[in-house]
């Protein structure tokens, strides 16, 4: 895995622009609630490291990451955002449990970027293990939701670049 080498919360060589202006919405499952919490956690504080104001920044919560989707559709129909990042943890146990819960919210976060034209992020860790999940919530491997949090704020600035 590429992740493997690198900080996932170390951005080199690019340029993130002021989130200043624009409005976030954080949807998180509480399972697997210690990851998930910071995910959202490094995710949020990006956003406000970058310059987003937290009175514009909402967080909600859902009980899984299957709920993400519906959630984050919530979110697009009753609230002002620019941009939703969806953060939850699927571990791999003894089942195809892992294999369905990935694909319906891989699948249902995409659909709902084409349905309402909005950026909605995925930053969902799909691991092997505990200790995967560890390592890419603020571990060895940085914080993916910081990387989500960069990625809604340079997905909303490239829709805003359309506009001019």
């Amino acid at each position: 895995m590429a992740s493997e080498l690198k900080n996932l919360s170390v951005v080199e060589g690019i340029e993130i622009p002021s989130a200043e202006k624009m409005k976030f919405g954080i949807v998180w499952a509480e399972w697997n609630h210690t990851i998930t919490y910071a995910l959202m956690h490094g995710a949020y504080n990006t956003l406000l490291a970058n310059g987003a104001k937290a009175e514009n920044i909402i967080a909600k919560t859902v009980p899984g990451a299957f709920e993400l989707t519906l959630g984050a559709q919530y979110m697009a129909e009753l609230k002002e955002v620019d941009a939703i990042i969806c953060i939850g943890c699927v571990i791999q146990g003894d089942t195809k449990h892992f294999d369905f819960i990935c694909d319906a919210v891989a699948q249902g976060i995409t659909n709902l970027n084409i349905k309402y034209n909005l950026p909605f992020i995925f930053g969902v860790l799909t691991v092997n293990t505990q200790e995967q999940a560890e390592d890419r919530s603020g571990g060895k491997h940085g914080n993916k939701g910081d990387e989500a949090a960069v990625t809604a704020i340079k997905m909303i600035s490239l829709k805003n670049s359309f506009n001019k």
